[in-house]
């Protein structure tokens, strides 16, 4: 009775759609026919998505989330090595870390392509200082634009990560830590020996969120590049808005999502496994 109107919730705004999504990626569904009939195509839309870009944006989304997982985990877990301690510049630090997390993407996004922009700060800096002549095409040459708008993304998630990551290793025994230093053993060899061990399993779960992250990621994209320049950014999420809401192909733009929620789905399993599998060992 208690999960009953949870699961209600459940099924009326995650299932229903999914059904719906599922639906509509094989019919014949434009703005012509939204609220009529749907004729059915089989596969028609999966293969036309295929063939107008949809593969290029499937190797662009696993490039993006690539980035974004790598410089998320490693960047989290060096800032929640580096604030492990007390001390005011440490709750200064994370406080402004929980401003970032909070910080809504369409701020966030915009405050990034004013600073990557040919005048912005990030170019400025990087002529005064002699490093370069001219300014480096963050946003408008297509490798550097995936690159940047990844960067922006992982620098997003970073503080998030970080926070779940120093909680982890705020919950090892710190007897641990003072044996070790009676050994002699070094920073890194705590952090090899130590630190590392003790936050495997809050690794397994965070890794999952940050690849399920760097996939459904849009809003960034969105507002920093649109896709752009040509389809340099396009992943996926972002080709089946454009379709489904620039072009009104809606089959279309389902059957690219389906593809997105696919790889989604898979990781939300081994979610929940690697939660399964942390309770059944607590």
């Amino acid at each position: 009775m208690f999960l009953l109107p949870a699961a209600l919730f459940l099924l009326l705004f995650s299932v229903y759609p999914l059904v719906q999504l599922l639906r509509m990626s094989v019919s014949d569904v434009t703005s012509r026919t939204l609220g009529g009939s749907w004729d059915f195509v089989g596969l028609d839309n999966l293969s036309r998505t295929l063939a107008s870009g949809g593969s290029d944006a499937v190797w662009r989304t696993l490039v993006f989330v690539a980035v974004v997982t790598a410089l998320g985990m490693v960047g989290g877990f060096a800032a929640a090595v580096a604030l492990r301690g007390g001390g005011r510049w440490s709750a200064a630090i994370l406080a402004v870390m929980v401003f970032v997390w909070a910080l809504p993407p369409v701020v966030n996004g915009s405050v990034w392509k004013f600073l990557l922009n040919d005048e912005g700060l990030v170019n400025s800096v990087l002529r005064a200082t002699g490093l370069v002549d001219g300014s480096l095409p963050f946003l408008y040459d297509g490798t550097w634009a995936l690159g940047s708008v990844a960067f922006v993304n992982a620098f997003a998630v970073i503080p998030f990560n970080a926070l779940v990551y120093r909680a982890a290793l705020l919950g090892i025994e710190v007897d641990v830590f003072e044996a070790a230093a009676l050994d002699g053993a070094s920073r890194w060899q705590e952090i090899r020996h130590i630190m590392l061990p003790g936050v495997r399993p809050t690794s397994l779960v965070l890794l999952v969120l940050t690849v399920v992250y760097g996939f459904r990621s849009f809003d960034f994209i969105y507002v920093m590049t649109f896709g752009g320049p040509g389809t340099a950014t396009n992943t996926l999420p972002f080709l089946g808005y454009l379709q489904a809401f620039a072009r009104y192909d809606f089959g279309l733009g389902a059957a690219t999502s389906v593809l997105a929620v696919a790889g989604v789905l898979v990781l939300a399993f081994v979610y929940a496994r690697s939660i399964r599998r942390e309770e059944a060992e607590g």
